[in-house]
Protein backbone atom coordinates (compact mmCIF):
# COMPACT_ATOMS: atom_id res chain seq x y z
CA UNK A 1 0.00 0.00 0.00
CA UNK A 2 0.94 3.48 -1.29
CA UNK A 3 1.67 6.24 1.71
CA UNK A 4 -0.89 8.51 0.43
CA UNK A 5 -3.50 5.78 -0.30
CA UNK A 6 -2.45 4.76 3.71
CA UNK A 7 -3.02 8.22 4.76
CA UNK A 8 -6.57 8.76 2.60
CA UNK A 9 -7.85 5.73 4.07
CA UNK A 10 -6.96 6.87 7.62
CA UNK A 11 -7.86 10.43 7.43
CA UNK A 12 -11.05 9.89 5.94
CA UNK A 13 -11.98 7.17 8.81
CA UNK A 14 -10.68 9.50 11.38
CA UNK A 15 -12.74 12.71 10.43
CA UNK A 16 -15.89 10.11 9.98
CA UNK A 17 -15.97 8.65 13.45
CA UNK A 18 -14.34 12.06 15.39
CA UNK A 19 -16.64 14.19 13.89
CA UNK A 20 -19.02 13.98 16.90
CA UNK A 21 -16.13 14.62 18.93
CA UNK A 22 -15.03 17.86 16.72
CA UNK A 23 -18.75 18.98 16.62
CA UNK A 24 -18.61 19.39 20.68
CA UNK A 25 -15.32 20.51 21.10
CA UNK A 26 -16.63 23.57 18.26
CA UNK A 27 -19.44 24.42 19.98
CA UNK A 28 -16.87 24.18 23.45
CA UNK A 29 -14.83 26.83 21.88
CA UNK A 30 -17.61 29.36 20.37
CA UNK A 31 -19.77 29.49 24.00
CA UNK A 32 -15.83 29.94 25.72
CA UNK A 33 -14.58 32.45 24.02
CA UNK A 34 -15.33 35.39 21.03
CA UNK A 35 -14.02 34.66 17.22
CA UNK A 36 -13.87 31.31 15.13
CA UNK A 37 -13.47 27.90 15.66
CA UNK A 38 -10.84 27.32 13.77
CA UNK A 39 -7.77 28.37 13.56
CA UNK A 40 -5.56 28.98 10.22
CA UNK A 41 -1.76 29.57 9.75
CA UNK A 42 0.29 29.61 6.79
CA UNK A 43 3.17 26.89 6.85
CA UNK A 44 5.89 25.95 4.76
CA UNK A 45 5.13 22.25 2.98
CA UNK A 46 6.40 19.94 0.31
CA UNK A 47 9.03 21.55 -2.12
CA UNK A 48 8.49 24.60 -0.24
CA UNK A 49 5.14 25.37 -1.25
CA UNK A 50 2.84 27.26 1.56
CA UNK A 51 -0.51 26.14 2.68
CA UNK A 52 -2.87 27.10 5.41
CA UNK A 53 -3.19 24.26 8.48
CA UNK A 54 -6.04 23.97 10.31
CA UNK A 55 -6.32 23.62 14.15
CA UNK A 56 -9.20 24.22 16.60
CA UNK A 57 -8.59 27.59 17.83
CA UNK A 58 -7.16 27.37 21.73
CA UNK A 59 -6.07 31.09 22.20
CA UNK A 60 -7.72 34.19 21.61
CA UNK A 61 -8.18 35.61 18.61
CA UNK A 62 -5.85 38.62 18.50
CA UNK A 63 -2.99 35.86 20.24
CA UNK A 64 -0.64 36.07 16.71
CA UNK A 65 -0.48 40.29 17.48
CA UNK A 66 -0.01 40.01 20.81
CA UNK A 67 2.57 37.71 21.13
CA UNK A 68 5.73 35.14 19.56
CA UNK A 69 4.84 32.24 17.41
CA UNK A 70 5.77 29.95 19.55
CA UNK A 71 3.69 28.94 22.91
CA UNK A 72 5.59 29.35 26.15
CA UNK A 73 4.34 27.75 29.50
CA UNK A 74 0.79 28.96 30.82
CA UNK A 75 0.68 31.30 27.84
CA UNK A 76 -2.11 34.07 29.19
CA UNK A 77 -3.43 34.16 25.54
CA UNK A 78 -4.59 30.63 25.84
CA UNK A 79 -8.35 29.94 26.46
CA UNK A 80 -10.03 27.91 29.20
CA UNK A 81 -11.04 25.42 26.51
CA UNK A 82 -7.61 26.13 24.57
CA UNK A 83 -5.81 24.28 27.80
CA UNK A 84 -7.63 21.65 27.66
CA UNK A 85 -7.57 20.53 24.21
CA UNK A 86 -4.15 21.71 23.76
CA UNK A 87 -3.00 19.32 26.58
CA UNK A 88 -5.31 16.67 25.13
CA UNK A 89 -3.33 17.40 21.65
CA UNK A 90 -7.17 17.71 20.87
CA UNK A 91 -6.27 21.22 18.55
CA UNK A 92 -4.80 19.21 15.81
CA UNK A 93 -7.71 16.84 14.66
CA UNK A 94 -8.32 19.21 11.89
CA UNK A 95 -5.36 18.44 10.69
CA UNK A 96 -6.86 15.11 8.97
CA UNK A 97 -8.74 17.32 6.76
CA UNK A 98 -5.41 18.93 5.65
CA UNK A 99 -3.98 14.98 5.01
CA UNK A 100 -6.87 14.08 3.03
CA UNK A 101 -6.79 16.95 0.31
CA UNK A 102 -2.81 16.28 0.28
CA UNK A 103 -1.06 19.36 1.95
CA UNK A 104 0.04 16.78 4.92
CA UNK A 105 0.33 13.16 5.74
CA UNK A 106 0.02 11.44 9.15
CA UNK A 107 3.20 11.02 9.75
CA UNK A 108 6.20 13.24 8.83
CA UNK A 109 8.27 16.33 9.96
CA UNK A 110 5.86 18.46 11.38
CA UNK A 111 5.51 21.97 9.11
CA UNK A 112 7.25 25.03 10.27
CA UNK A 113 5.76 28.99 9.81
CA UNK A 114 8.03 31.08 7.01
CA UNK A 115 10.19 32.57 9.16
CA UNK A 116 11.44 29.40 11.00
CA UNK A 117 11.96 27.73 7.92
CA UNK A 118 14.35 30.42 6.46
CA UNK A 119 17.04 29.50 9.23
CA UNK A 120 17.35 26.06 8.32
CA UNK A 121 20.87 25.30 6.67
CA UNK A 122 19.95 24.99 2.54
CA UNK A 123 20.79 21.29 2.61
CA UNK A 124 18.60 20.09 5.56
CA UNK A 125 15.76 22.47 4.28
CA UNK A 126 15.91 20.45 0.44
CA UNK A 127 15.66 17.01 1.85
CA UNK A 128 13.54 18.41 5.03
CA UNK A 129 10.92 19.55 2.53
CA UNK A 130 11.17 16.89 0.04
CA UNK A 131 8.34 15.05 1.87
CA UNK A 132 4.97 15.47 3.27
CA UNK A 133 5.03 17.55 6.47
CA UNK A 134 3.02 15.15 9.00
CA UNK A 135 0.42 15.55 11.94
CA UNK A 136 3.41 13.35 14.28
CA UNK A 137 6.99 12.41 13.93
CA UNK A 138 9.42 11.38 16.48
CA UNK A 139 10.22 14.80 17.19
CA UNK A 140 6.29 15.57 18.19
CA UNK A 141 6.65 13.08 20.21
CA UNK A 142 10.29 13.43 21.98
CA UNK A 143 9.31 17.53 22.39
CA UNK A 144 5.40 16.81 23.89
CA UNK A 145 6.10 18.99 26.43
CA UNK A 146 7.63 21.83 24.40
CA UNK A 147 6.42 24.52 25.80
CA UNK A 148 6.82 23.96 29.63
CA UNK A 149 10.77 23.52 28.37
CA UNK A 150 10.71 26.73 26.82
CA UNK A 151 9.22 28.26 29.67
CA UNK A 152 12.26 27.69 31.68
CA UNK A 153 14.58 29.42 29.50
CA UNK A 154 15.60 32.74 29.89
CA UNK A 155 15.08 34.06 26.37
CA UNK A 156 12.37 31.08 24.79
CA UNK A 157 12.35 32.59 21.10
CA UNK A 158 16.70 32.14 21.82
CA UNK A 159 16.40 28.75 23.13
CA UNK A 160 14.16 27.00 20.65
CA UNK A 161 16.27 28.54 17.48
CA UNK A 162 19.22 27.79 18.49
CA UNK A 163 18.49 24.19 20.93
CA UNK A 164 14.81 22.73 20.15
CA UNK A 165 14.63 23.05 16.44
CA UNK A 166 18.04 22.00 15.15
CA UNK A 167 17.51 18.53 17.72
CA UNK A 168 13.82 18.72 16.10
CA UNK A 169 15.52 19.10 12.57
CA UNK A 170 17.63 16.03 13.16
CA UNK A 171 14.58 13.85 13.32
CA UNK A 172 13.26 15.79 10.25
CA UNK A 173 16.57 14.96 8.47
CA UNK A 174 16.26 10.99 10.27
CA UNK A 175 13.05 11.01 8.63
CA UNK A 176 12.97 12.08 5.37
CA UNK A 177 16.32 9.38 4.64
CA UNK A 178 15.03 6.58 6.36
CA UNK A 179 11.11 6.86 5.93
CA UNK A 180 8.83 3.57 5.52
CA UNK A 181 5.12 2.78 5.99
CA UNK A 182 6.33 0.32 8.81
CA UNK A 183 7.86 3.47 10.11
CA UNK A 184 4.92 5.52 10.30
CA UNK A 185 2.84 2.48 11.72
CA UNK A 186 5.56 2.34 14.53
CA UNK A 187 5.80 6.17 15.11
CA UNK A 188 1.42 6.22 15.15
CA UNK A 189 0.86 4.02 18.16
CA UNK A 190 3.90 5.55 19.71
CA UNK A 191 1.61 8.86 19.27
CA UNK A 192 -1.62 7.10 20.18
CA UNK A 193 0.78 6.26 23.52
CA UNK A 194 1.96 8.89 24.81
CA UNK A 195 -1.33 10.78 23.66
CA UNK A 196 -3.65 8.28 25.84
CA UNK A 197 -0.83 8.40 28.62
Amino acid sequence: MSKRLFDIMLSGLGLLLLSPLLVLLALWIKLDSPGPVMFRQQRVGRHGRLFDIHKLRSMRVDAQSEGPQITVGADPRITRSGRFIRAAKLDELPQLWDVLRGAMSLVGPRPEVPRYVALYPEDVKRLVLSVRPGITDLASIEYRNESELLARAQDPEHEYVHVVMPRKLAYAVQYAKTHSLAGDLRILWRTVRVVVG
